[in-house]
């Protein structure tokens, strides 16, 4: 009986430590719990967990519950969360050149956006100036080429007169829209849709995925296929959490989040057709061709006013994605 109650001791005491050996990981985002984000993040989570023996456990936290985008990106450089993913473009307050990611029509297929992400020299540049700002990137996983939801139809830039178009905090995000005739109005995903319903903006740009998942379709049925903008979401992880790790744990946490990208961008790239009928039987009207010769014509004072501001950088990016555009479909 003695030994019995010692090995009953001694395994409860095993357990007791493992429990408290094991660190949990925030890890919040945007998107909701049916968005390929957060089943990304969640396989993730997985991974980690699994990488490190149990030893820290990722907890995801969807839907703007710690914070939108930018408070997000913010909290990663205080150590408030531990990782986060968004659009590229949402890390240009840190890394003002990831602007650039954002210029319309650089890439005009998901091949193409690959290719420039996996082997860019010059996004390699601008993704290894992020540890000094307070955190890294793991990997690039997919959100999709941004697409417009209006309440009236939309096909070309006249009919983007005169229309106010909820975005998100990005310059060249801005200067598009207002380029081809928009007015601008920023504001966190989470108010869109309830903004639009009461008319306060007549509609929002996001990629296909973002707006099913957020139903944008039912308040602004006009779905536009304008593929102005290629928008993947990379993965980051706080610098401070970073540190902290092992090596051979930090090891583990880049290859669960790179062992993910092919996932997330399978699952966008394969889902966006999946996503446009289910929302076409729920009344949405899919505008697959609109005068994209013109919304291209519109956008050509953005790349004048980049060149301006960035210089060199412009023509950098420029020219990585004309060669890719030349030799990949």
């Amino acid at each position: 009986m003695l030994l019995r109650n010692l090995v009953t001791a001694v395994g409860l005491a095993v357990i007791a430590a493992s429990a408290h050996a094991q660190t949990v990981l925030k890890f919040s985002h945007t998107d909701q719990q049916q968005g390929a984000r957060h089943a990304a993040a969640n396989e993730f989570a997985k991974k980690v967990e699994q990488y490190t023996q149990g030893r820290y456990k990722v907890q995801v936290f969807c839907c703007s519950q710690l914070g939108n985008d930018p408070k997000n990106i913010e909290q990663l450089g205080l150590g408030g969360i531990d990782f986060t993913v968004s659009a590229t473009g949402s890390y240009a307050p840190h890394i003002p050149s990831l602007n650039l990611t954002m210029l319309p029509f650089i890439v005009d297929s998901y091949a193409q956006g690959w290719k420039f992400y996996d082997e860019s020299p010059w996004l390699k540049e601008q993704f290894a100036k992020a540890p000094p700002k307070g955190f890294r990137f793991l990997a690039t996983w997919e959100a999709g080429f941004r697409n417009m939801t209006t309440k009236d139809p939309l096909n070309g830039p006249d009919d983007a007169k005169g229309k106010k178009l909820r975005t998100f905090p990005n310059e060249m995000m801005r200067w598009t829209l207002e380029a081809m005739g928009f007015g601008v109005q920023i504001m966190p995903l989470p108010e869109v849709y309830l903004a639009i319903s009461q008319g306060a903006v007549a509609g929002q740009e996001n990629p296909i995925d973002t707006i099913f998942s957020n139903k944008f379709y039912e308040v602004a049925p006009h779905v536009t296929l304008t593929n102005h903008v290629y928008s993947p979401i990379p993965v980051a992880i706080s610098e401070k959490t970073w540190q902290k790790l092992s090596p051979a744990d930090q090891q583990a946490v880049v290859k669960a989040a790179q062992e993910v990208a092919p996932m997330a961008r399978n699952l966008i790239r394969d889902n966006d057709e999946k996503v446009l009928a289910e929302m076409a039987t729920k009344g949405a009207k899919i505008n697959r061709k609109p005068n994209s010769e013109a919304f291209r014509k519109s956008v050509e004072s953005v790349y004048v006013k980049a060149r301006e501001k960035y210089g060199a950088d412009v023509d950098a990016v420029l020219k990585e994605t004309a060669a890719i555009r030349a030799t990949v479909k």
